[in-house]
């Protein structure tokens, strides 16, 4: 949910942020003269410690931390950690507890003194690890990352006279530093934005990371994350490297990419740079959220289709969407409240009318049976009511962020609000409670926490009005009707640097917290702003596991490095376009790169757009269908949008959502895998190709997992769209019959009528699919069919796939409880005999739920035969006449480059009744 800015806000808005990116990209002035490093040497925990002192001082942003403790350590063989902090007293940094992971040597230790008091330094300027290799330079000190295996320079601090950049600047409220990069480096990552020129991040593009309670549908604005990572993908005599950089720095910052350089300004806290040596994407992947966290395990059911609205007015209204989802026959398995079902807009509460509790219960045990599930929306403002329980309690545990000594006064939608205080550990303990009570009030399966950057409808210290009712209930509920005052008296109000905050350097208070309100312990939100929504995520996991033990499912808005660990996101208010349908693409592939891989954008667009909607719909859920998370959202002032509104969008729905349901298994075994290895379920095509760089900028095509490829139209009023297939075979996941083959990166135009959605299976691949349904609870039950797609024609050829089951109410996604069992499949086709087989581990589970395969379906034969034998467990299958083979000749959507057809087949095997959960193996003789 969003607040709107009034017209003329917006052309304000635009015409500033055309002035403000010419002011923030002219000639930059270098600042100061950098450090000398004096003494470095080895510390007790196998790194380096070093001592740093400033060169010249000068005053610009204030002035110099005189003195630099450096700290170099590999962690572990892929990962290497830098942190530079002032040497003589302590500085904010992201909290520990917060975000676990090693503390650097105390300050102040003992070093580089000999006994006759000479500073020392090591005789080797180089530390090597495994992969990753740091070196530095003393005066002016600089360090450089390199790559051990082939030399390359992957990050290089050093400043020459000719660079638009400075050495290290290090004061109290701005830091800098900068690197020298190859111009043929792709970069991804540094979010929070839409980025309209695609996934690759654009050189002089601004990137500010502040987060911020600002629409998707501002571009190259900081919106409401912050990930300060970046991926770098460079292709090095035609072989892929990548690598990542994180710094660990909560603070609002400026990211300047020139295409050969890139250059950090934070407005405090410390530089603590983490290197990923990779060197593939998912292995870069993988070793970050090894670091910053493993994905949170979802619930089967969150796989399913979401629907919600802002201005489902009363139950009743929820109750025939339900139903005229089930008349439509599309698949529903979630249904959501914005804040429709508050009493008063108010957290955890119902309103008495319209959602009246006892109402509200059996509504839910109804569809609880019936195996839907229902999420409602939780906004961090605290209502000030003296009626009103939950902030009576707060008040009582004193447990919201203060000014002045007092909680700070702000507005959101229930009017004058306080903001709870995440870094108190008596705020988890009594929201905790909270989300109990309403549980026992309303049964929900999951929280949606939204508006956490933190909003704020006003700005500066405020109070409430005297005399006047606010919100008087007239008007847009988002306009500030408290009596407020700027602050500006302090430099965390004001700081020398300014941040393009906004796309216009808006103040860093403007429209949230003032930054000079303080948390726990005198935390100011000055460092912690960008931390809210990351510590009321941890709190809100908490708190949901512990009422029934249950996996929670948390969908927050804002986000920072780790919140993938606990929750999912979406990408915020975005609107119903075209543009708005392609930048979404971009956005979700960057999220599963920060570590947050259950992720999707608003179905149809938030925001209305001028009609007809209608074919942006029917092209929206096509891609939507293959979001990880996937909801229809609209704003309180659209017309209405769900799926069944228009004859057109409910046949492309039930074609795209039914091949949804049928890939539930694949999912959710890439889910797993995300969970285990960080692996986005959705990512770019050059995950599964690196070595081709045609794909380093793609963003109109996404994988879901390794091997499926979606290649959706995103433009008005086309039937066709032109897909770039990596060399290989490819079969379309629709007409299994329908093959593409190409030895080289081609582009190649495909049919796609208004209810078709272009979707390709890659060689090599085991596919795992069930046969849908309209709920994940009965698609999940029904037979499986294991898809074995080899090479066209291939006379030798290898394919494997896996399998996930569990039950998914388990905190845990893993092996070893006894409620869970995992597959390999394998399958081979060598001198005229195919094979395949399964391996099993934990086989109880599945064995107990009574799952079996029906059919296998194997793509690419040059030919079938007889001699066909299965065995289970061991033991061979000796009644086969159950069993039904069926083929079909592949069909090319045109001639192979190397000309003429290839004749091959699509075989079905039907009739089978292989449990899931025992090995099994089936082979036999290719004939003609």
């Amino acid at each position: 949910m969003k607040f709107f800015f009034s017209s003329s806000f917006l052309l304000v808005f635009t015409i500033c942020i055309i002035g403000c990116v010419n002011l923030v990209y002219t000639a930059p002035t270098k600042i100061g003269n950098g450090y000398s490093l004096i003494a470095i040497e080895e510390s007790p925990d196998g790194g380096l410690i070093g001592y740093l002192k400033v060169k010249k001082k000068n005053n610009i942003y204030g002035p110099d931390i005189p003195n630099l403790q450096l700290y170099v350590k590999h962690e572990t063989d892929n990962r290497l950690r830098i942190h530079i902090t002032d040497a003589d007293k302590q500085r904010w940094e992201v909290p520990y507890n917060l975000l676990p992971r090693e503390t650097p040597p105390s300050l102040k230790q003992t070093i580089g003194k000999s006994r006759k008091g000479q500073f020392s330094l090591l005789s080797n300027q180089e530390y090597s690890g495994n992969e990753l290799m740091f070196s530095y330079t003393s005066d002016p000190f600089s360090f450089s990352v390199k790559r051990k295996s082939n030399g390359q320079t992957l990050f290089n601090s050093s400043s020459e006279d000719s660079d638009p950049y400075s050495n290290l600047v290090f004061k109290d409220q701005y830091l800098e530093i900068s690197t020298k990069l190859p111009k043929d480096a792709s970069l991804y990552g540094l979010g929070e934005n839409t980025q309209p020129h695609g996934i690759k991040i654009y050189p002089n593009d601004p990137y500010t990371l502040y987060t911020t309670d600002q629409s998707s549908i501002n571009l190259n604005m900081d919106l409401y994350g912050s990930h300060p990572m970046y991926m770098d993908l460079r292709n090095v005599n035609g072989e892929a490297y990548a690598h990542a950089v994180l710094l660990m720095n909560s603070n609002g910052m400026d990211v300047f990419y020139r295409g050969d350089s890139l250059t950090y300004k934070v407005i405090g806290g410390v530089l603590d740079f983490y290197f990923f040596s990779g060197p593939t994407p998912l292995a870069v992947v993988d070793q970050y959220t090894q670091f910053i966290g493993r994905p949170a395990p979802m619930p089967y059911w969150s796989f399913g289709f979401h629907q919600c609205r802002w201005g489902y007015h009363n139950l009743s209204v929820i109750e025939d969407v339900i139903a005229n989802y089930k008349k439509a026959k599309i698949p529903l398995d979630v249904i959501w409240n914005d804040d429709d079902h508050m009493d008063g807009k108010k957290d955890f509460t119902l309103h008495p009318v319209n959602y009246p509790g006892p109402k509200l219960r059996a509504f839910l045990e109804k569809i609880h049976a019936e195996g839907m599930h229902y999420i409602v929306i939780n906004d961090p403002g605290i209502g000030v009511n003296k009626s009103y329980g939950t902030y009576q309690r707060g008040l009582a545990n004193d447990v919201f962020i203060k000014y002045e000594g007092k909680p700070f006064l702000a507005q959101v939608w229930p009017g004058a609000v306080h903001f709870p205080d995440f870094l108190n550990p008596k705020t988890v303990e009594w929201w905790g409670d909270e989300i109990r009570r309403f549980h026992e009030l309303a049964p929900i399966d999951g929280l949606w926490i939204d508006m956490n950057e933190v909003s704020n409808f006003c700005n500066g210290l405020c109070t409430i009005p005297k005399g006047r009712i606010c919100p008087n209930g007239t008007g847009p509920g988002w306009i500030c009707c408290l009596d407020c005052k700027n602050v500006t008296k302090t430099k965390w109000d004001d700081p020398p640097y300014k941040i393009n905050a906004s796309g216009i350097q808006a103040p860093i208070g403007y429209k949230t917290i003032a930054t000079s309100a303080t948390h726990y312990n005198g935390v100011r939100e000055y460092d912690a702003h960008s931390l809210y929504g990351f510590s009321e995520t941890i709190a809100t996991h908490k708190g949901l596991q512990a009422i029934e033990g249950k996996r929670p499912f948390i969908l927050t808005r804002a986000t920072f490095v780790g919140s993938g660990h606990y929750a999912a996101h979406w990408t915020g208010d975005n609107k119903g376009t075209w543009k708005d349908l392609k930048y979404s693409i971009s956005t979700v592939l960057n999220f599963g790169i920060f570590g947050v891989p259950m992720v999707g954008s608003d179905i149809c667009g938030f925001y209305p757009a001028a009609p007809p909607l209608e074919e942006l719909c029917n092209r929206w859920i096509q891609v939507g269908a293959f979001y990880p998370f996937s909801r229809d959202h609209a704003n309180y002032y659209s017309p209405r949008q769900e799926l069944y509104q228009w004859k057109s969008v409910t046949k492309s729905s039930r074609n795209a959502l039914g091949m949804r349901y049928k890939l539930l298994p694949y999912l959710y075994t890439l889910s797993y895998e995300a969970h285990k290895t960080g692996a986005p379920i959705v990512r770019p095509l050059f995950f599964t190709f690196p070595n081709i760089p045609e794909l380093y900028e793609l963003s109109t095509q996404f994988l879901v997992g390794s091997n499926v490829m979606v290649s959706p139209v995103l433009e008005k009023a086309k039937t066709k769209v032109s897909a770039l297939f990596p060399p290989g075979t490819w079969y379309s996941l629709f007409d299994m019959t329908q093959v593409i083959v190409t030895k080289e990166p081609h582009y190649r135009s495909l049919d796609a009528p208004l209810h078709v959605v272009n979707v390709h299976l890659y060689q090599n691949t085991i596919l795992p699919m069930q046969r849908g349904g309209m709920l994940t609870k009965e698609a999940r039950m029904t037979p499986f069919t294991i898809v074995v797609a080899f090479p066209l024609g291939a006379s030798e050829g290898v394919a494997k796939g896996n399998l996930f089951l569990d039950d998914d109410e388990l905190p845990e996604m893993k092996l070893g409880n006894g409620k869970s069992t995992y597959m390999d499949f394998h399958a081979t086709t060598s001198n005229g005999t195919v094979k395949i087989w399964s391996e099993v581990q934990e086989s109880k589970y599945a064995l107990d739920k009574g799952w079996y395969i029906e059919k296998v379906t194997v793509l690419g034969l040059n030919g079938i035969g007889g001699a066909f034998d299965i065995l289970v467990d061991g033991s061979k299958v000796e009644d086969t006449s159950k069993l039904e083979f069926e083929t079909e000749e592949h069909k090319f959507i045109d001639k192979l480059e190397e000309g003429g057809h290839k004749k091959s087949m699509m075989l079905d095997i039907k009739g089978l009744e292989l449990p899931i959960g025992k090995n099994f193996a089936m082979s036999w003789k290719m004939g003609v």
